[in-house]
């Protein structure tokens, strides 16, 4: 039987066997062993700051101490593509949890459109039954994201569940995650290659929700005024970071607007333009092996689009920021956003198709993107960035501002600019 856990490309696993875990990694490993062969509990919950080594003692965990092969006997999974790449580049082979417990049934409906019936062939998700009976656990990570109604479809299938989230982080946008508030073990040192990283020092004082001073932070994290971020040093910064995160809508609209300026872009997304999925479309795969879905929060960039203006829509090539291939097929988009700023199809996510005769034979699902250069920190949950410039909005937040700003300072890697 085939692994209901994705095959991504060819694996070769190099753990490096000369890394000594701290003392409270070596704990925390001891209670997972002792939980996975002798408790009867179905869950342990481990939780951990940004910087403890979190995913390194998850795949020291699983792979020596328990012996489980990543992808047969474990199944690491995240609530989204993105945080699945991040264990990917990671060595660790994962998939969403979407992927692993729902099934796709194909279903033809009928849906009135431009006042006519149209037959669809929609795919409606149902978890499933059984997963691959060599899974004998199940490893999720980012675990703070996923609410409580998905985590039970996953205890359902009677399978152990390792749980590994950072509870200081944002709450799921959807529903309410309430097993990281009783964690089994908890990760609070900082491991050695991280603790002179200016960004951990600064994401534990957001944690703590202790003021941050404005300045350099080791020339890999500053902290500026908004009065001293303006003109061509404004300008250069923004160019050079990989991701620019915000809280606000408005914020958000007026920083994509000026990153298309910067860029020379005017009117409709043009070719190579910075984009993010906005919906979910569980139908579409935007890659050959049919690994990831087209999901809330996908960044990437749109590949020679073009627009049929007069029905407000699109079609393009999309490649996602974490795949090296183009979406298999062109994505139908609906580009009423971009011309208006309000969707044009808020009643429907479908549009009608023709035959060569003009004979309506059906319909196809509109997809949604927004500009990316700038997205929300909810949207950036998940995700990693070598650099960003988080636009600190964390007062609109009221008693999650601490969260916020945790958050959004720890999606950067390696340099960090807060504004504010």
């Amino acid at each position: 039987m085939r692994s209901t856990v994705a095959h991504i490309g060819f694996w070769v696993y190099n753990i490096d066997m000369s890394k000594v875990l701290t003392a409270g990694q070596a704990d925390a490993e001891n209670l997972v062993a002792h939980w996975f062969y002798h408790s009867d509990r179905q869950t342990f919950v481990l939780t951990g700051f940004a910087g403890t080594g979190k995913t390194a003692l998850l795949r020291h965990a699983v792979c020596e101490r328990l012996e489980l092969v990543p992808d047969v006997s474990a199944a690491f999974v995240t609530p989204t593509g993105k945080a699945a790449t991040v264990l990917i580049k990671k060595g660790i082979p994962a998939c969403t949890v979407h992927r692993l417990i729902y099934q796709s049934i194909a279903e033809e409906q009928e849906i009135m459109l431009n006042g006519k019936k149209v037959k669809i062939e929609k795919l409606t998700f149902r978890r499933r039954e059984n997963i691959d009976r060599r899974i004998k656990l199940i490893v999720l990570d980012e675990a703070s994201m996923v609410s409580d109604e998905v985590l039970f479809d996953i205890l359902n299938f009677g399978v152990k569940v390792l749980l590994c989230g950072d509870d200081c982080q944002l709450p799921p946008v959807e529903g309410l995650n309430s097993y990281l508030h009783s964690p089994d073990a908890t990760l609070t040192e900082i491991v050695r290659q991280e603790q002179g990283n200016p960004i951990i020092h600064l994401s534990s004082l957001a944690r703590e929700g202790r003021h941050i001073p404005y300045g350099n932070y080791g020339n890999k994290a500053f902290v500026l005024p908004r009065r001293n971020f303006e003109g061509e040093r404004r300008k250069r910064l923004l160019v050079r970071a990989e991701q620019l995160i915000c809280g606000l809508n408005r914020t958000r609209t007026k920083l994509n607007d000026e990153m298309r300026a910067i860029y020379g872009y005017e009117g409709l997304p043009k070719d190579g333009e910075k984009l993010i999925c906005t919906v979910n479309n569980w139908e579409q795969y935007i890659d050959g092996a049919m690994t990831f879905n087209l999901v809330n929060g996908i960044i990437g960039r749109a590949i020679d689009p073009f627009y049929d203006e007069q029905n407000c829509m699109g079609f393009m090539q999309f490649r996602a920021d974490f795949l090296e291939e183009n979406c298999p097929e062109a994505l139908p988009f609906d580009a009423g956003i971009f011309m208006n700023g309000q969707y044009r199809y808020r009643h429907g996510d479908y549009f009608e198709k023709f035959d060569e005769n003009g004979e309506a034979k059906g319909a196809f699902t509109l997809n949604r993107f927004e500009y990316g250069y700038c997205i929300s920190c909810h949207k950036a949950q998940g995700s990693e960035f070598e650099s960003a410039i988080v636009f600190d909005e964390s007062y609109a937040f009221k008693e999650d501002a601490h969260r916020w700003l945790y958050t959004a300072i720890t999606r950067a890697k390696d340099r960090l600019i807060i504004v504010r």
